[in-house]
């Protein structure tokens, strides 16, 4: 495959997650939707959130904010407006969140900026009726990888950047990924992914393996960290499933709470039956830990 091709593949890792918005999105009764909000700068860049909740709370809601896919550098935060309206039919506040893309912006600009929309959701709690020790995070594969470091790192592994509100903690409570990497320096990478991962840390791994240390979510693994929920397909040609056997391993040996779970035969993303069931999963597991 060429590079052009393995972009599009990561890009379009989940099509029937993204419904077209051509007229801009329907939005359900009793539901706010609140686009184009400026939450931080990436360097110069505004970057802005799409935010839903119910139109009525009698109390701060639990938080779940959406990471979109696409090799860390391709995708919008707009193809998860769907799934945020869907999260606030269900009772949370939801945004999707934007982040700087390579090779404009290099690693770790994209970890920076997704921690700085965690801070300022927590800073602007009151604002958005949200309760800020209650926020989950979902990724998509290259989402699915900075979802799991917002679960494991601590402001004390860096990494926070300056895009605003330091003051608050960048650290969610509970995280679901799909089929992100855990470990971008193990063995397993395949050969097809090497690339992609090359140009997200704007090196190779001989010519600086321990910046693969640092972009790697096993790295920060501890007992205290976020529960976790990864979906893995067997047959991913991008994301092998040993990754989440790695990190499985990481979460047994720290204590750490969560579960792995693979999709027999399924690859970089799947569709029906399973898209739902895993949704239904996601909520489940969210409502069970932020609820």
């Amino acid at each position: 495959m060429t590079r052009t091709l393995l972009f599009l593949v990561a890009l379009l890792a989940v099509p029937t997650l993204l419904v077209a918005q051509d007229s801009g999105p329907k939005i359900p009764d009793g539901i706010l939707y609140q686009p184009d909000i400026v939450f931080g700068k990436g360097g110069d860049t505004d970057l802005a959130l799409d935010i839903a909740r119910p139109e009525q709370l009698d109390q701060p809601a639990p938080c779940v904010v959406f990471i979109h896919g696409g090799a860390w550098r391709g995708g919008n935060r707009k193809l998860h407006v769907p799934q945020i309206l869907e999260f606030a039919k269900r009772g949370f506040v939801a945004a999707t969140i934007q982040y700087r893309l390579i090779p404009t912006a290099r690693f770790p600009a994209q970890v920076e900026d997704v921690k700085c929309a965690v801070r300022y959701l927590r800073a602007n709690a009151d604002k958005h009726k949200l309760d800020p020790s209650k926020i989950g995070a979902v990724g998509f594969s290259a989402g699915g990888h900075l979802v799991m470091l917002l679960g494991v790192m601590d402001k004390a592994d860096g990494l926070e950047g300056t895009g605003g509100n330091p003051d608050q903690s960048s650290k969610v409570n509970a995280v679901v990924a799909f089929f992100g990497p855990t470990e971008l320096g193990a063995s397993d990478i395949p050969a097809r992914s090497v690339g992609l991962v090359n140009d997200f840390l704007d090196s190779t791994k001989e010519e600086n393996p321990d910046v693969r240390k640092t972009a790697s979510p096993i790295t920060y693994v501890d007992k205290a960290d976020a529960p976790l929920l990864i979906f893995q397909g067997t047959k991913d040609p991008l994301v092998p499933h040993t990754q989440a056997f790695l990190m499985a391993d990481a979460m047994t040996k720290a204590g750490m709470p969560g579960r792995i779970e693979l999709l027999i035969g399924a690859g970089h993303g799947w569709d029906q039956p399973e898209l739902n069931r895993t949704i239904e999963g996601t909520a489940a597991f969210l409502a069970e830990h932020l609820k």
